[in-house]
């Protein structure tokens, strides 16, 4: 197997993200001592502008920074894409259970109290950057298999060089992510290895083919041909990496690098792959070992093209070489087989008959397992019985009909009672370019995937709130006790007739016992949102969300901001029931009424409707004719802390938390905004089949 020339990196790069200058200096000396290379910011925003120029590997955060903390930027790291994965050490001068709760929480990997010694450093750095390398490892092994059997099914059907090029370029040019990539085949002539096997046959002339930056396939006019020849002469026998221009062998002005393996069978390089990237980074030990595996694949695939083209162009001994092609094909066929039966994914073939003609070992285990013989050359809708037909006829039915891999993501539950989560893939094969002969359906266990983006949504919502929590019910509660017992005391002595029996003192008697029942109704918020911000979720009961709208509309109208504005609210009798927590919902309704009423600063109409959605449960629209929001923030309006208010006017955790609560009772939000015509805010929540509370308020 030809051996990359690309050596593993001996040094890491860490950035250092401390307002410290001593504790970052002394950091720096202790890791750059150790031969890694260390950057340095004081703040959050200098952090991420560092890491947006340039990657590392791993981030040293302290908690206490100036403007956005620790924990926030840790949060923000863990929700974008680039930074996701990446190893993050806290480090603190508090060594105290709180903060290192709130570490773990934000998604940090260690925490680590300052000051800590030069060993300690070195080995809790290192042992991060191992489990990150070893993750990328498996991540890049699962992505090269997953590129093996793709590539092998394709060269099953390609015999020859010009089929075989195609595909080879065009699957390598895909996986790799390269800018540009080109399969090279040359002609061999009497004299070399694989010609004496078939009697000496001349094959055609070269075949080339190049995938271009727009991903389209051409001829061989972007290859220095001349140049490429000369390299093959020399019979090279590993791959190289260059990024000496004068050295590269394709013609373009912008890529930085090229990766050359050359198509070696029975010890003769038969031709090459290059593979062009514009970064030294898009070119890893992964898209190496990948370009390499299908270097073999192109050779094994390039000598078989050889005996198919040298058995038609001899016909004093096409039986002879059809009988060795027919070997070598049926050896590459079991090989490929067992490629596909060493996949960790269940894979079967049907016909357009809906006749099962691939059955691999996956499908034969587990609960619903089936041996291949039991399966083999069986109607589908015979053999898979537990599944509706129906359904998977119009599954198999698109796609013969419209030739487009269809993906669709199921759950079993297995008789221990545990749920499965499976990535079904359906993937038309098309024979030599005609029709549609056979649908593929591949079965991927995704159960580990679902169970750690469900870990990672909750650890971000929590992390959202969490902060909020712990201040809000600290802080918030002894105010809310002190103004509920004014309200119980005043009403007091409205009843002991203090102050008169004029018709005002109805009013102010209203208003004590709205004000009492509405500091209750805060403190059981705040209660709701350290519960939340713990993961404990709240007893949900039968709503009527109608009575939830009034609700919410009558104390916003009691709100001196919502002044210049009309209330309307819309809620039919015959909206059906919800199950959930009511002060919640109410919550989320208040959250979005008062943004609105907050984008109509001259005043408007703020409408809160509820109808019935069908078997999609209830919807809920907040709308209001507003300022609207401008397109480029509504992609992040749900961001925990993003907020386009003014400085003190906004946390930007309402909407965060609104999503939390709707998401949290089974529904989603969805929102349409038109700038300077007003936003729509609508939730679509499950209703209790279309169930109605009874004045008990039980569902009926």
């Amino acid at each position: 197997m030809p051996v990359s020339s690309i050596q593993a990196a001996k040094s890491f790069t860490l950035l250092i993200v401390d307002d410290d200058e001593r504790a970052r200096a002394s950091l720096q000396h202790t890791f750059e001592s150790a031969q890694h290379q260390v950057k340095t910011a004081a703040d959050a925003p200098t952090a991420l502008r560092m890491l947006h120029r340039e990657p590392c590997d791993l981030i040293l955060l302290d908690i206490e920074l100036p403007g956005v903390d620790g924990l926030a930027l840790c949060r923000l790291l863990r929700a974008q894409e680039a930074t996701r994965r990446l190893p993050v050490i806290v480090i603190s001068a508090h060594d105290d259970e709180e903060r290192k709760v709130g570490a773990f929480a934000a998604g940090a990997d260690d925490f680590i109290v300052k000051p800590a010694t030069r060993r300690e450093l070195l080995s809790r750095v290192g042992t991060q950057i191992e489990a990150a390398q070893r993750e990328r490892a498996l991540v890049g092994s699962n992505r090269e298999l997953g590129f093996l059997a793709d590539l092998g099914r394709g060269l099953l059907v390609a015999l020859e060089p010009v089929q075989v090029v195609r595909r080879v370029a065009g699957a390598t040019y895909e996986a790799a992510n390269a800018t540009l990539c080109a399969a090279i085949l040359e002609p061999r002539r009497m004299g070399d290895a694989p010609e004496r096997a078939t009697g000496g046959a001349a094959l055609s002339e070269s075949a080339a083919c190049v995938f271009d930056r727009e991903g389209s396939a051409e001829d061989g006019a972007l290859i220095d041909q001349a140049k490429l020849r000369r390299w093959l002469k020399t019979d090279p026998a590993t791959s190289v990496r260059l990024e000496d221009r004068a050295e590269f062998f394709l013609r373009d002005e912008a890529h930085r690098v090229e990766y050359v393996a050359p198509l070696r069978f029975e010890g003769h390089a038969l031709g090459a792959l290059v593979v062009a990237f514009d970064t030294a980074e898009g070119c890893g030990e992964t898209e190496s070992r990948l370009i390499d595996a299908a270097a073999q694949q192109a050779a094994l695939a390039a000598r078989i093209s050889s005996l198919y083209e040298a058995a038609r162009a001899s016909s004093a001994s096409l039986a002879k070489e059809v009988e060795r092609r027919t070997a070598e094909a049926e050896a590459q066929r079991r090989f490929t087989e067992a490629i596909i039966d060493t996949l960790p994914v269940s894979l079967y073939a049907v016909d357009r008959n809906h006749r099962i003609v691939a059955w691999n070992r996956n499908r034969e285990l587990g609960g619903q397992g089936i041996p291949r013989g039991e399966a083999l050359g069986r109607n589908i809708f015979d053999v898979l019985t537990r599944q509706r037909r129906e359904i998977l006829e119009r599954e198999f039915g698109r796609a013969f009909e419209t030739g487009r891999i269809e993906r669709i993501e199921q759950e079993s539950v297995a008789p221990d009672g545990t749920s499965k989560h499976w990535l079904v893939s359906k993937v038309p094969m098309r024979v030599e370019g005609g029709e549609i002969s056979h649908v593929i359906t591949v079965g991927e266990d995704i159960t580990a995937r679902v169970e750690a983006n469900r870990a990672v949504a909750r650890t971000e919502k929590l992390a959202a709130v969490g902060r909020l929590a712990a201040g809000v019910v600290h802080e918030i509660n002894n105010p809310l006790a002190t103004i509920a017992a004014c309200a119980e005391a005043l009403e007091t002595r409205v009843v002991e007739g203090a102050f008169g029996q004029s018709a005002e003192v109805e009013d102010l008697r209203e208003y004590l016992s709205l004000i009492r029942s509405e500091a209750f109704r805060c403190k059981t918020i705040t209660n709701g949102l350290l519960d939340f911000s713990r993961n404990r979720a709240g007893q949900h009961a039968p709503v009527e969300l109608g009575e939830v709208l009034e609700a919410a509309a009558r104390l916003l109208r009691h709100q001196k901001r919502s002044r210049n504005v009309e209330i309307e609210v819309d809620a039919p009798a015959d909206v059906a029931a919800v199950a959930g927590d009511a002060g919640q919902l109410q919550q989320a309704v208040i959250i979005l009424a008062e943004n609105a009423i907050d984008a109509m600063p001259q005043g408007g109409t703020l409408h809160l409707r509820a109808q019935n959605e069908g078997a999609a449960g209830v919807r809920v629209e907040v709308c209001d004719t507003g300022v609207g929001i401008p397109q480029e923030n509504l992609a992040r309006i749900f961001d925990p802390f993003f907020t386009t208010k003014e400085v003190g006017q906004g946390t930007g955790l309402g909407l965060a938390v609104c999503y939390g609560i709707v998401t949290e009772h089974g529904g989603r939000v969805a929102v349409d905004s038109v700038v300077g015509r007003g936003t729509t805010f609508t939730l679509v929540l499950p209703s209790l089949s279309g169930e109605r509370l009874d004045d008990g308020g039980r569902a009926s």
